[in-house]
């Protein structure tokens, strides 16, 4: 029998339809893929379920029965269990504690909360999922992003009573995991299909989509297609169902090849215990690969200003030494960081606030006045420049798709002109169709002279992307290699340190 059963769910939102009478079924035993573009209608159909709003119409059943949600308390009698793509937790309080956000604590006779029987339940739903290293009773503040959601990701499987769980909905979770992490993952998601409970997996991650899940279904402009079993269909067969078009070339070619001029070069660089050197020339796509915590977002940081070094660094041949992001932004370095409704956005505030943050001496008076007309004109401008969809500059952020939002990220790094622009994963959680826009946004600047160092866990988007790609293990660089000459398998090997060293592993 069918575990969960949707049929004709619609939803609008001031009369623009986000939902179009979609239909889904998920089998007992099954990971179930839940794709589409940024803007399809994948979060609000993963709202309806979870009680969080209400649809218009829909038709939903559980073992054959009709029911309905109609809060996320109902959702939970019913047995589904939501990781959401927002990081939902409170740096400040323990593991432990938030991994029971929105529980009951275990109590003592009195009414005092079991502090060790929390941290043991904790620890408990953490060894479930493999997890070993991560301290129940530590706060959360100080666990790197991507051990933060492995404990968001926890919290999911935590063992509390009263309804049991029937089925997972996983919205992005490995957008901030290590390839290692992602793999535990994985495991866990292949014992709960082993135990007959089902998950509900969205991910704009294919090769994920085509490696662990069983069927698939395609939302496209709030409308769903099924794609039935994925071994019976290819990747470009599903990116087709999902931009609504042929696939053509995953990666826009290059417009030309880098020039001989040096845009940036770094020396005796130490972010680990071996200082090296590297240099970017004027439209060179730098690759920067590694395992996590490498080093990778150090060195972005580094040239942003954003950490103290004593390296000798020339940019256009002057010497370049910023004490803070600002003398970046005034250098013509500009970064887009990884984690871009954290580090990257005022989600609350519009369009044309974030785009022009850094810039706002160019649109004031005398460099004094601001004027809101010119942000908005230079929002206009930058919006075009990266094929921003939005309403217009007043529009918050934070009510954009995923790959809007990275493109108003991208517009202020662009606003200024800059020489050299870092980007830390610039397209993590991004869909297909946006991943290409941003691909060939890069492609323009290199061809007019901008140097780029990409950081990513992507090796794809690396060997499609980069000119070279740097290696870095422990602060420290191990190779640097033309990327025509390696394939996916080599570059991982490189990253685990299981291939050959080259003689060309660093420059000075």
């Amino acid at each position: 029998m069918t575990l969960l059963a949707l049929d004709n769910i619609t939803k609008a939102y001031g009369g623009a339809p986000a939902l179009r009478g979609v239909s889904l079924t998920v089998e007992p035993g099954e990971i179930h893929a839940l794709m589409g573009e940024n803007g399809a209608g994948k979060s609000t159909l993963i709202k309806i379920l979870a009680g969080v709003v209400m649809p218009d119409t829909a038709n939903i059943a559980i073992d054959g029965k009709a029911v309905t949600i109609d809060s996320p308390a109902q959702a939970h009698r019913l047995g589904l269990r939501f990781i959401h793509q927002e990081f939902n937790v409170v740096p400040a309080l323990s593991v432990a504690e938030n991994l029971f956000l929105g529980r009951p604590y275990p109590r003592r006779w009195g009414g005092l909360i079991d502090w060790p029987r929390l941290n043991a339940t904790a620890r408990a739903t953490l060894e479930r999922l493999g997890i070993s290293h991560i301290d129940p009773a530590a706060p959360l503040s100080r666990l790197s992003l991507g051990d933060q959601m492995l404990v968001r990701i926890s919290s999911a499987f935590l063992d509390e009573g009263g309804a049991p769980a029937r089925l997972y909905v996983l919205d992005e979770p490995t957008a901030a995991l290590s390839r290692s992490e992602s793999q535990a993952l994985f495991k866990v998601l292949a014992g709960i299909k082993a135990s007959g409970c089902s998950i509900l997996y969205v991910s704009h991650r294919l090769d994920e989509i085509m490696t662990i899940c069983d069927r698939a279904t395609v939302l496209r402009d709030g409308t769903s297609i099924d794609s039935g079993r994925l071994a019976e269909i290819t990747h470009d067969d599903l990116v087709a169902m999902m931009i609504g078009r042929p696939v053509g070339q995953a990666y826009p070619a290059p417009a030309a090849a880098p020039g001989s001029a040096e845009m940036l070069r770094i020396a005796d660089l130490s972010l680990g215990a071996e200082p090296f050197g590297l240099t970017v020339r004027a439209g060179e796509i730098l690759g920067v690969a590694g395992l996590a915590n490498a080093g990778q977002t150090k060195l972005l940081r580094t040239l942003f200003g954003d950490r103290a070094s004593r390296a000798r660094i020339t940019l256009s041949g002057q010497p370049y030494r910023p004490r803070s992001p600002a003398d970046a932004w005034r250098a013509g370095v500009a970064y887009v960081p990884a984690e871009r409704r954290s580090e990257g956005l005022m989600l609350t505030r519009p369009i044309f606030e974030n785009a022009t943050l850094p810039h706002l001496a160019a649109q004031s008076l005398g460099g004094t006045w601001l004027t809101p007309g010119r942000e908005r004109a230079a929002t206009r401008t930058a919006g075009e420049r990266v094929r921003l969809k939005a309403r217009g500059p007043d529009q918050l952020a934070g009510t954009l798709s995923g790959g809007n939002q990275q493109k108003v990220v991208f517009a202020r790094a662009l606003a200024g002109n800059p020489r050299l622009l870092l980007l830390d994963e610039p397209t993590r959680g991004v869909d297909i169709g946006a991943k290409f826009d941003i691909y060939t946004l890069i492609r323009d600047m290199a061809a007019k002279g901008m140097g780029v160092i990409l950081v990513s866990s992507d090796l794809p988007e690396l060997l499609g992307m980069a000119d070279r790609i740097a290696v870095l293990r422990g602060g420290a660089l191990i190779g640097l290699h033309e990327a025509a000459a390696l394939d996916q398998e080599r570059l991982l090997n490189l990253c685990y340190g299981r291939a050959p060293a080259e003689p060309a592993a660093t420059e000075s």
